[in-house]
């Protein structure tokens, strides 16, 4: 039996809302990217052009730019963060149902042009969506609430980036991107069901305030810069393995394409989503600070396997063994991240730094793919992956130097 007080912290109308929500936030990302390029493909659209395709994505690189507005203004009805949310959410719709009635071998510039829109609008939604989540949850809650909003976003891609391309074998392209945007109906009725966050928070007396006041109150913190580091360095060992774990299994290993997705994609999947539940249900029981350590510390340790993996040679059973485990720590480290960004946000300006901080982390995931490539052709497979184990100790180290401060945000 799950005590209570934990189980009201677990399954509420908050942590349920965001679990929708996620999945909206999932669904377009795949529609502007890897779904739209086999739509290009099987539409006869040559290879240089499908290419250029990937450009339509610049919005979920650059959404902080224009997370300021989000901040300092509010939508007419649903306040703040609601009124965003299904704002970009109706657009969505529209912009998918206008895709589902393109031939885009016959008019690719409209459909890049709908695509960047898809995408600007999606990545506006992520906006919303994460400073709604991050406003809504308390402190309890966040663990939990970030791994199913996370839970929600893997199901979405599922949906978005492998049930459509079915979809489309069976009955057209246009047809599944209708039944796409049908979808996006999940969102706009969780934003209008939603609960407005507790509390009320002045808002930034102008745009310029808006974009300028949230650096100046987060670089007024102490040890803002460490903090800044944290938020590169903790998911870095972990990206660092990823970036050419499937190269090695198909590789080095010589497993199928058929063995890798089974199990290196469904089987890692599912650990992903179990492993998030897991982790944000233990940080009720022990808190931001002590699920950071032991997550992180499981996350590089997992790391690892990869590397017994590559000196035992091809083994099925050693393959489900390492994927799951690993996938199930990375869930949990998943999980106490997103939960650590939540925590370092000031309501005032949560869209603005929420924005900023994620965008930082996911420069470590971009910068580390080339170094990793030089590790493996000069030193081989065994040594990336103990390579991957030591890139984690800085994020556990910077976890331990930071503890005051984890601490403090983590009630905040």
């Amino acid at each position: 039996m799950i005590p209570d007080p934990v189980a009201s912290a677990l399954f509420n109308r908050r942590t349920s809302i965001v679990l929708f929500l996620g999945f909206s936030s999932g669904l377009p990302l795949a529609l502007s990217g890897s779904t739209l390029q086999a739509w290009l493909t099987t539409s006869g659209v040559d290879t240089a052009t499908i290419a250029a395709f990937s450009l339509v994505g610049l919005p979920y690189v650059l959404k902080f730019l224009w997370a300021p507005v989000m901040d300092r203004f509010v939508p007419p009805v649903f306040g703040r963060r609601r009124g965003w949310m299904i704002l970009t959410q109706a657009l969505l719709l529209g912009l998918l149902m206008l895709m589902a009635g393109l031939d885009p071998g016959r008019s690719a510039m409209v459909a890049a042009a709908l695509a960047f829109m898809v995408a600007f609008c999606s990545a506006s939604q992520d906006i919303a969506v994460d400073a709604y989540r991050a406003d809504l949850l308390r402190p309890a809650e966040r663990g939990f609430g970030a791994a199913m909003s996370v839970a929600g976003y893997r199901v979405a891609i599922l949906v978005s980036g492998g049930l459509a391309l079915i979809i489309a074998d069976l009955a057209g392209w246009g047809p599944t991107y209708a039944c796409m945007a049908a979808l996006m109906s999940v969102g706009i009725a969780s934003s209008v069901l939603g609960p407005e966050p507790e509390g009320t928070v002045a808002l930034p007396a102008s745009l310029a305030r808006a974009a300028l006041d949230p650096l100046r109150e987060f670089f007024s913190r102490r040890r803002a810069v460490s903090l800044l580091a944290l938020v590169i360095l903790y998911k870095l060992g972990d990206a660092f393995a990823g970036t050419l774990t499937t190269t090695f299994l198909l590789r080095a290993l010589e497993f199928s394409l058929t063995d890798v997705g089974v199990v290196n994609k469904w089987m890692g999947v599912a650990a992903t989503l179990a492993g998030g539940l897991a982790g944000g249900a233990l940080m009720l029981r022990f808190g931001l600070f002590r699920c950071l350590m032991v997550f992180g510390a499981l996350q590089a340790i997992t790391n690892l396997g990869f590397m017994v993996l590559a000196l035992a040679g091809k083994s099925y059973s050693g393959l489900v063994s390492v994927i799951v485990l690993e996938n199930l720590a990375g869930g949990m480290g998943t999980a106490v991240f997103v939960a650590l960004l939540m925590a370092l946000c000031d309501h005032r300006y949560t869209a603005t730094q929420f924005a900023l901080l994620s965008a930082i982390a996911s420069l470590g995931r971009v910068l580390i793919g080339p170094p990793a490539g030089l590790v493996v052709e000069a030193a081989g497979w065994s040594a990336f992956f103990l390579a991957s184990f030591i890139v984690a100790l800085p994020g556990l180290g910077l976890v331990m130097w930071l503890r005051p401060e984890v601490q403090e945000y983590a009630v905040r």
